[in-house]
């Protein structure tokens, strides 16, 4: 069944997959000289070449870039959508929520940034009307984050964003924090509805894995940054555990400083992998990405006739996103190839 099923999905996949840039191409890209040649580059990629066929060369700062990468993210998205099947549709509009998210977070970069403008969202209009109840008018013209919050009311993500107001002020990480956090835990409170048995334990790695990292970051933030008590952390947590055991998260959210932390951390699972080098202080964000890349980019190659292969495309396409804003990012600041290409290796 799983063979006929997704046969035709797995087709497209493989197809859309040989437009992903390889490592080649992004060496290759980290070696320009300017963000205009970056640009341009990627013009001459074909994911990329209608996207960026138009570019407006006054508008090369990162968020007008970020802009064009999220619409070719969204028009893949489209393809597979109008490619699947009912039951795929069901998955591919409860994994929405993740560009509902990105939208959101572009706002808040912005009115948390110190640049109150509007953004031009203009260009996803259509395709949010038929996937999403987000207004992006009211969020295209937030000039505040209490107009953004205000803007979200009547929407899922209205309470993430006001139930965790404390005393001290909130900083942009937390907000995307906490919206990462709630879609997480959506997913994988309403994931057994459309997948199958199989595909519930293949998807469960993915989406348990992200839970578990992102909470473990969470409590590292909060002893090193914000000196919570540990009552305060555990109100914060995902009441989710796929790894991580209960007496690991009370060691981990009851240590008394990072290193200690640390410490409690290499007794996990997570603590014991090959990726996980905690001789020094580590980058707890980027391991935690390196993880889950080894995790999805095996779900989708073991499981090809299942859920795993639409998961572990959109993964990866968002994975590629991230890698090429490292990219330009370093090539705006004159870095050399290969430190651009070690930060790349982190996302």
């Amino acid at each position: 069944m799983g063979l006929l099923t997704y046969s035709g999905i797995a087709a497209k996949v493989r197809a859309m997959e040989s437009r992903l840039l390889t490592e080649e191409q992004f060496r290759e890209m980290a070696s320009l000289e300017d963000v205009r040649s970056a640009a341009d580059y990627l013009k001459q990629q074909p994911a990329y070449e209608t996207i960026f066929s138009g570019l407006d060369d006054t508008r090369l700062h990162r968020g007008y870039i970020e802009q064009l990468l999220a619409w070719s993210e969204y028009q893949d998205f489209t393809k597979l959508y109008r490619f699947s099947n009912l039951q795929q549709r069901r998955f591919l509009d409860l994994y929405f929520m993740n560009y509902e998210i990105t939208i959101i977070k572009s706002v808040l970069r912005n009115v948390m940034g110190g640049r109150p403008r509007s953004i031009d969202l203009s260009g996803f209009q259509q395709f949010f009307d038929c996937h999403s109840s987000v207004d992006l008018v009211k969020l295209a013209e937030a000039k505040s984050l209490e107009e953004l919050i205000a803007g979200l009311e009547g929407s899922s993500y209205y309470g993430p964003l006001t139930s965790f107001q404390e005393e001290r002020e909130q900083t942009l990480f937390d907000y995307e924090f906490r919206l990462d956090l709630f879609y997480f835990q959506t997913m994988w409170k309403t994931k057994d509805k459309v997948l199958t048995r199989e595909e519930q334990k293949v998807i469960g790695q993915c989406f348990g894995s992200r839970l578990d990292l992102l909470n473990i970051q969470w409590i590292y933030r909060s002893i090193k940054y914000y000196k919570l008590p540990a009552a305060k952390i555990y109100a914060l947590l995902i009441p989710v555990k796929y790894k991580l055991r209960t007496e690991q998260i009370q060691h981990m959210a009851e240590a008394s400083s990072p290193e200690v932390f640390f410490a409690a951390l290499k007794n996990t699972y997570y603590g014991k992998l090959p990726e996980a080098d905690w001789n020094e202080p580590p980058d707890v964000e980027a391991l935690s990405h390196q993880v889950l890349n080894r995790i999805y980019s095996g779900t989708g190659r073991r499981h090809p006739y299942t859920m795993a292969v639409l998961d572990s495309y959109l993964y990866a396409k968002e994975l590629e996103q991230r890698k090429i804003i490292a990219v330009i990012e370093g090539i705006r600041y004159g870095l050399d190839a290969s430190e651009i290409i070690a930060m790349a290796k982190k996302q």
